[in-house]
């Protein structure tokens, strides 16, 4: 059994967390607006989600961790999406976010984008997540469906994930056109949240899309280093980097500061319809980009299986 550790994140109200990011994009963006809406019905296009939405008892969990990747792989380091939706005390949740997908699995290194009805009492799992991996024929991106080839909800070495009851209901919803400032979007909404809540975390997850422009995408290369990565250059070095073109369907993971568990504060992946997906960075096209989002604050962090040694290169 993993080691599960628990925190109670600050929940502003969405009324007060809608001025506070709204005030903040308008310093990194030419055009935002934030305001608190009905969720969207996430089943429909572009999302394809096997929830309504991303609303009931939302939290976040922070699986494994970057040290299990490098300098040295772990690849005994093995989870289960169903197994995390026990252990976040939400069995059946709906999950959305970033994370490794299992090399037990697939055979190869390659990114995740996990988007799952967890299994309850009642109903089985219901898959819906995407795969990233390099494509060994043109050394492009591969991506798939991840229900298409297996059966399973496992994935590898860490992920952070977003989890809630899949519920309709309120959320924020966020636009920004325009990036102005040198923060890639998630990283400007965890600051924003930072920078006015301070000592108090606040986590945030659900979805956005990048709805025009390009975007600065990796992919992890099938094989895991043979030499340790020991610094953020040779991380830099080992992975495959692309730019990618929207629409791009994101999923970020954000918790505004760290209250002690060597957590991943941002951690966002991707996927299309027109098979391009990743690691999101940042956009390429500040001038014509647009973003619109739904978020929504999470009630509780769970840390699980965090390493006991640690370190801070290829957080990014």
């Amino acid at each position: 059994m993993a080691k599960v550790e628990r925190f109670a994140f600050h929940v502003p109200s969405l009324e007060e967390l809608a001025g506070v990011l709204q005030k903040g994009l308008k310093e990194n963006f030419a055009d935002a607006q934030v305001s608190v809406v009905d969720c969207p019905d996430l089943t429909q296009e572009p999302f394809n989600f096997p929830a309504k939405g991303i609303c009931g008892k939302p939290r976040i969990a922070d699986v494994g961790g970057v040290p299990y990747l490098i300098p040295v792989v772990q690849k005994e380091k093995v989870y289960d999406l169903n197994t995390v939706a026990k252990d976040i005390e939400l069995p059946g949740a709906f999950i959305l976010g970033a994370g490794a997908a299992s090399s037990k699995i697939l055979g190869v290194n390659a990114e995740l984008i996990p988007i799952v009805q967890t299994k309850s009492e009642k109903k089985p799992a219901v898959n819906g997540s995407y795969v990233a991996q390099i494509n060994p024929a043109d050394k492009g991106c591969l991506l798939e469906k991840y229900s298409s080839k297996y059966t399973d909800c496992e994935f590898g070495l860490l992920a952070n994930l977003y989890a809630s009851e899949g519920q309709p209901g309120k959320v924020i919803e966020v636009k920004a056109n325009g990036r102005t400032g040198e923060l890639n979007f998630v990283s400007c909404l965890r600051q924003i949240l930072e920078k006015h809540y301070g000592e108090k975390p606040v986590g945030m997850g659900g979805t956005f899309i990048i709805q025009k422009g390009k975007a600065k995408i990796h992919i992890m290369p099938p094989e895991f280093s043979a030499c340790p990565l020991n610094t953020d250059e040779d991380v830099n070095n080992w992975l495959k980097f692309f730019e990618m073109k929207a629409p791009l369907i994101c999923q970020p993971v954000i918790v505004s500061r760290d209250p002690g568990f060597d957590l991943r504060v941002e951690h966002t992946h991707c996927f299309s319809h027109h098979g391009e997906g990743g690691h999101y960075h940042q956009d390429t096209s500040p001038d014509s980009v647009q973003y619109l989002g739904y978020l929504l604050p999470a009630e509780l962090l769970f840390r699980i299986d965090r390493p006991q040694e640690t370190h801070l290169v290829g957080r990014d």
